[in-house]
């Protein structure tokens, strides 16, 4: 059953049902079709209740739709009326045949273009026409003359033409391309020809109107002759019954990246981890660190030129780690050797005969300090793709 508020007049609730219009219905009940708790009517003057049993040809009422909202892209030259008795077209004529029984919101006249909202429930549409609603009403109009913006600024006051006193209006002045001016002008009233009547006031002739929006809904890019529906949702977000989501709270800043791991020839990879003192456990700067770094291959150095020959291998494993290169040099074709225990001089043994290819030479001291390769030697150092950049 329709749902049906204390003391409704029949008409109003079989309208409500879909069935036809409220004089559609007082004639069905003129003409005997309609019954009121097994009682055929004669009148329309009856009221109705929620436990009141209603029969159009003996076919109990049918079950209300929900509210439903359509954006309708009405063009020149059709009438928004349900029938014209001089057989125009209308804006109902092109409607799919699956729909509802629709009533147009306000009106645009023959010559009117643009937003034209529909809807399958009267009171929905009683309750978008009131100007109580506050919606405003948006038109772009193109109008034959000159007109400043002074006069236009003067119709927020309000203004009488032709002894009909009409609400304030917003104006403005887009552009004046020659001898026509493009406005925009806004409305929370909508009485008829509303718009016509001030820019005639204005000394205006307007030649083209185009409703761009009415309240919360737009034009948009909606195609000529086009019908659209307007989510529930949001239908019930612009009659206030429920409150629009709110969005999420963000975080501050934005997401960091994740550390990406050593590449050749990449400049970017992890932090090292830095480096802790044993006794007082406090971190230590990155240059402290390279400084020690630094000081560890000279002392290994020094310890090793301090040390006799015949006393064993030195430990390498300082420079290693550093990656540091041996540069030791050595004089070509002589050969040290321990002290003679007779005489106690040291006697020099003659240089082996080279057999074979000749080994690699590490490069002098002056050729590793300015980076060049020494002549007729063969360079041992790393490639420059293989070679580890600092991080």
């Amino acid at each position: 059953m329709v749902e049906i508020q204390k003391g409704e007049r029949i008409a109003k609730v079989i309208a409500r049902a879909g069935l036809c219009s409220r004089r559609d219905a007082e004639a069905w009940i003129a003409a005997g079709r309609v019954s009121l708790d097994g009682r055929v009517l004669d009148s329309p003057a009856a009221v109705v209740t929620a436990e009141s049993v209603i029969e159009v040809d003996g076919v109990p009422l049918p079950e209300a739709e929900a509210p439903r909202l359509f954006r309708y892209h009405k063009p020149r030259g059709e009438l928004t009326t349900t029938r014209d008795p001089q057989g125009r077209a209308t804006v109902f004529d092109r409607l799919p045949a699956e729909l509802p029984r629709l009533q147009a919101v306000g009106r645009l006249d023959i010559n009117s273009e643009g937003l034209l909202l529909m809807t399958n429930d009267g009171a929905l549409k009683r309750q978008l026409e009131l100007p109580a609603s506050g919606w405003l009403r948006r038109y772009r109009v193109r109008a034959h003359g000159r007109v400043t913006t002074a006069r236009l600024a003067a119709l927020a006051k309000g203004i009488t033409v032709e002894g009909i006193d009409y609400g304030p209006v917003e104006a403005q002045l887009d552009r004046q391309s020659g001898a026509n001016a493009w406005l925009t002008i806004g409305l929370r009233e909508g009485k008829n020809r509303e718009v016509r009547k001030i820019c005639a006031h204005l000394g205006l002739s307007v030649n083209r109107l185009i409703r761009i929006s009415y309240g919360p809904f737009s034009l948009g890019k909606l195609a000529n002759r086009n019908l659209e529906e307007v989510p529930p949702k949001r239908l019930r977000e612009a009659l206030g019954l429920e409150s629009s989501e709110k969005r999420k709270p963000r975080g501050k800043g934005f997401a960091k990246a994740k550390p990406k791991p050593n590449r050749p020839g990449s400049r970017r990879g992890f932090k090292k981890p830095e480096k802790t003192e044993g006794t007082a456990g406090t971190k230590t700067s990155k240059r402290q660190a390279a400084a020690k770094a630094a000081q560890k291959p000279a002392r290994a150095g020094a310890a090793a030129k301090a040390k006799p020959a015949g006393s064993g291998p030195t430990n390498k494993t300082g420079a290693k780690k550093m990656g540091l290169k041996k540069t030791a040099v050595k004089k070509t074709g002589v050969k040290k050797t321990a002290a003679n225990p007779t005489s106690g001089k040291a006697v020099r043994a003659k240089a082996k005969p080279r057999t074979g290819k000749p080994a690699n030479k590490p490069a002098n001291k002056t050729a590793s300090k300015t980076g060049r390769k020494a002549v007729g030697k063969k360079d041992t150092r790393k490639s420059h793709a293989n070679r580890r950049r600092p991080s």
